[in-house]
């Protein structure tokens, strides 16, 4: 078990999913240990020339293969404490998000939006039936901002009522089905509600009706609202972008940081506001 959470079972492999993307993710210790903590070092062991990784335990760490007829299923790997985590996907998400350029965060928002659907494993489905994998409302307003890639064995959770201003039911499966991009792994991705991640643990609808963990969330900057940032579960930055063009209303995106405001998401946004402050001074 890593400093993460996530179980390293002894007996089972993970194929990777076929995507230029992996050598960089998993071909190294660095990587690793860049995403799941130093500790996860000696769970995991890269396997050369070969599309799969074996995990193993501390205890079995010397017994190394690359069986490539070696099979596997999302299940894995488990985030313990967020078991509806897809977290073979939610890693390759954020290798994207890593790999954005300036340019594909600076330009005009729609054109930013779209690549920040991209790098999450979702499709722009603009023009869809809500409900039905619409996704012109993902990343558009001041809640719909985190990008949340749940297993397979959670798509068709509902709300129950833990979710606190969230309808009772929110059923996600379908869009989750049409809108996702099948290349990043097993699972599915959306765009889920942020409200109630101002609390530890977070209260809001990846954690708490889904039981995952977030690849990203979106938070504006202030005082001028002008730059946004994407962080990760811990609140760790991923990237930050300039748009230019029509963004999402003043009203939404002051809102968006207040619902974060006092959390480990809002620190790096509070750390980017103050030294913007600092240089007008």
């Amino acid at each position: 078990v890593t400093s993460r959470g996530f179980q390293m079972r002894q007996t089972s492999y993970l194929r990777l999913p076929s995507s230029p993307l992996y050598p960089s993710l998993w071909n190294t210790f660095l990587t690793v240990s860049y995403f799941l903590g130093t500790s996860g070092l000696s769970a995991v062991r890269p396997c050369y020339g070969s599309s799969i990784a074996r995990k193993m335990s501390t205890t079995d760490k010397d017994n190394v293969t690359d069986d490539a007829s070696a099979s596997c299923n999302e299940s894995d790997l488990v985030d313990e404490e967020y078991p509806g985590t897809a977290v073979v996907r939610m890693l390759a998400v954020r290798d994207r998000v890593l790999k954005l350029t300036d340019d594909q965060l600076n330009g005009p928002w729609e054109t930013v939006r779209r690549n920040i659907l991209w790098a999450g494993g979702l499709k722009d489905l603009s023009s869809s039936v809500p409900g039905q994998g619409y996704t012109g409302h993902s990343f558009n307003d001041w809640n719909h901002v985190d990008l949340t890639t749940m297993n397979d064995e959670v798509k068709e959770n509902e709300n129950d009522g833990k979710v606190k201003g969230i309808a009772l039911g929110n059923r996600l499966g379908p869009g989750v089905r049409i809108a996702s991009l099948p290349e990043l792994g097993p699972g599915g991705s959306w765009s889920t509600c942020a409200m109630g991640c101002n609390v530890d643990p977070p209260q809001d609808v990846a954690h708490l009706q889904f039981r995952s963990r977030i690849a990203y969330k979106l938070v504006w900057v202030p005082p001028a609202y002008e730059t946004f940032v994407l962080v990760d579960d811990d609140g760790k930055l991923l990237k930050k972008g300039n748009p230019t063009g029509v963004l999402p209303t003043m009203r939404d995106r002051k809102m968006n940081y207040k619902i974060v405001m006092g959390s480990k998401y809002a620190t790096v946004v509070d750390q980017i506001a103050n030294s913007n402050k600092n240089k007008i001074l």
